[in-house]
């Protein structure tokens, strides 16, 4: 598996990529690329690693797994190249950012690399996805792999906010210290759930707020 990786992230995680799940998951990728489309490509699976270096990690956005439409994918949760249609979950992101964050104009993609380079950790609990086939790469040993990224964020550094959008992502609260670390829990952004607590949550005003309480420089949204 060709892929690039931020040197901070690679030493956090070298260990993992010796445990026999991820052996296991190699194998598997290999057969499923072999036969299948597999979304995003090789070379993006840990972009959002590469993209945002570990000790610059100020806000974690979970996501479940990529976008299995093709084109879609390319690495970052919720995010989509430039001239990929913005999917329904970002626009809703893009709804409460414009009601949230005074000045914020709606871009006219989808693309978040701008948040990432800027230190938004924007990692699926999945890093890959059958064409089509939504979900169909979980509980084959991506899990564990992103379970420790999230805890080596929460041990090692102090001061993040990690935003957890719906059950899925919530059920990864046990992985974060909240003594040092700043939650914030809403609804999914999806247009089945965005009305019922992720619009108006008010997320991205907070976490510049307890950023900037620390000293750090706040997000660009």
């Amino acid at each position: 598996m060709m892929f690039k990786m931020e040197p901070g992230w690679k030493s956090v995680l070298q260990d993992e990529f010796s445990k026999s799940y991820m052996k296991s998951l190699k194998e598997f990728l290999r057969l499923e690329r072999q036969n299948f489309e597999v979304f995003p490509r090789n070379e993006a699976v840990f972009a959002a690693f590469d993209h945002t270096p570990f000790d610059q990690v100020r806000v974690v956005i979970l996501g479940q797994d990529p976008y299995h439409q093709p084109g879609q994918a390319h690495g970052l949760s919720f995010s989509v190249p430039e001239g990929i249609r913005i999917p329904p979950s970002l626009r809703n992101i893009y709804k409460e950012l414009a009601a949230d964050i005074p000045g914020f104009s709606v871009p006219s993609h989808g693309n978040l690399q701008h948040w990432a380079r800027q230190g938004v950790f924007l990692l699926n609990a999945t890093l890959t996805v059958r064409a089509y086939q939504a979900g169909s790469h979980q509980k084959k040993g991506w899990e564990p792999f992103t379970d420790h990224a999230i805890r080596q964020v929460s041990e090692r550094l102090s001061g993040v906010v990690f935003m957890l959008w719906g059950r899925y992502a919530q059920q990864k609260e046990h992985l974060i210290d909240s003594t040092k670390h700043l939650i914030l829990k809403a609804a999914h952004p999806s247009p089945l759930s965005a009305y019922q607590g992720f619009l108006g949550c008010g997320h991205f005003s907070k976490a510049n707020l307890f950023l900037q309480a620390q000293g750090v420089e706040p997000i660009r949204w």
